[in-house]
């Protein structure tokens, strides 16, 4: 039985796209600046990403490149206009968005006033923001009056933030089913956010609670393909909510990195065919948009030492895929995700060692080649390198 492990590095870009000035984002380079941060602080220690190929892909000069490979490696583009979390996700499965998702400094009052009459809880905040730093400075006063963190950021998102001793996680879950239902027309946006969060001696910690509630999906990808032929698709972490739920016959929620490898390893410990598709958020979320290239580093080099115990899972008639959905510099301005290239590394017994896929045009090329590997119709956008890499 023939699978495909698709594992995405959330914001792991490699190096700005030729627009990346419109998007503010010239001189952006993710892994670049982290290898930077990390070499300037004792060194960084990515063998096992290094050896499949991250520093032979173009453009990439912090990684040491490996004189022999172990897989394919390369680089794409992003064909969609945008930069943010569902337009990476939908394209690496084969959906092209043309019109960015909507965003917003503020949202509408009259949105603001609905939402708060439908909740039956008053809103505080509603401007654009680090969700670290708007729960330190509002947190107290919820505490106080019960109402509702709501914020945005660059991102086609409504964040919705709670002290869950205050307002109950499924009291918050429902408010934001209440917004998602309300954001459509001239106030949709890609997705609405759950950010559960406690308070201990006046110290905020978000919890591993959180729920994206997301629109579907504009056509087929990749997952209803391999799901039409027949075959099973086991999504990890937020791919669940990315897709509302297209297209996937069983999912599994990630309390963190390291969890999202616990259940991508029991999947492949597991007899079926078909598609894996995991996010590991943890580098974009809690380093990325925290402008911590330090924390970005070492949750790199935590995920790389976990690679052998993939590879150990692996079966003869499965591949691997590295990727990543947009880039989000650490050491950029602002907090928010950066318009680059995303590396791919592809490793398995089937994949010929020391290919060099070069750049490709779009993220798209992976779904088409998990569907051109498992023998299902193939996505409408991208170009499978299938041919390129099999012995």
């Amino acid at each position: 039985m023939k699978r495909a492990t698709v594992i995405v590095l959330d914001s792991l870009g490699c190096g700005e796209l030729p627009d990346a000035e419109l998007y503010g984002d010239k001189g952006s380079h993710t892994i670049d600046h982290i290898a930077k941060a990390m070499n300037e602080k004792g060194g960084w220690k990515i063998p096992h990403m290094e050896a499949l190929g991250l520093g032979n892909i173009a453009g990439i000069r912090g990684v040491a490149p490996a004189v022999q490979p172990a897989g394919a490696f390369g680089r794409l583009g992003e064909a969609s206009n945008g930069k943010d979390t569902i337009t990476g996700h939908w394209e690496i499965a084969g959906l092209l968005t043309k019109e960015p998702f909507q965003t917003f400094e503020r949202f509408p009052e009259e949105f603001i006033r609905e939402f708060e009459a439908r909740t039956g809880l008053g809103t505080l905040g509603n401007y654009a923001s680090s969700g670290t730093e708007i729960i330190e400075k509002l947190g107290e006063e919820q505490k106080r009056t019960g109402k509702l963190i709501v914020y945005t950021s660059a991102d086609s998102v409504f964040q919705i933030a709670a002290n869950t001793a205050v307002i109950p996680l499924e009291r918050l879950y429902q408010c934001c089913q209440i917004a998602r239902d309300l954001l459509t027309g001239p106030w949709q946006v890609g997705r609405v956010i759950a950010r559960p969060f406690v308070e201990e001696n006046g110290v905020y910690t978000r919890t591993a609670d959180r729920r994206d509630y997301s629109v579907s999906p504009t056509g087929r990808t990749m997952m209803d393909m391999v799901k039409d032929g027949g075959q099973t698709v086991f999504a990890v972490g937020k791919i669940e909510d990315i897709f509302n739920g297209q297209g996937i016959t069983e999912s599994m929620h990630n309390k963190n990195n390291m969890d999202g490898v616990d259940h991508t390893i029991e999947g492949l410990k597991r007899e079926f065919g078909g598609l894996i598709f995991t996010n590991l958020v943890d580098f974009d979320s809690l380093y990325g948009h925290r402008r911590d290239p330090l924390g970005y580093g070492r949750c790199l080099e935590e995920f790389d030492a976990r690679l052998p115990e993939i590879f150990d899972a692996m079966k003869e008639d499965d591949i691997l895929i590295l990727c990543a959905d947009h880039g989000n510099d650490p050491v950029h301005s602002g907090w928010n995700h950066t318009r680059e290239y995303v590396p791919v590394l592809v490793y398995g017994a089937p994949v010929r060692e020391g290919v060099d896929l070069g750049t490709g045009a779009t993220f798209a090329d992976i779904g088409a080649t998990v569907c051109d590997y498992l023998g299902v119709e193939s996505t409408a956008l991208g170009r499978s390198f299938l041919d390129r890499i099999l012995k």
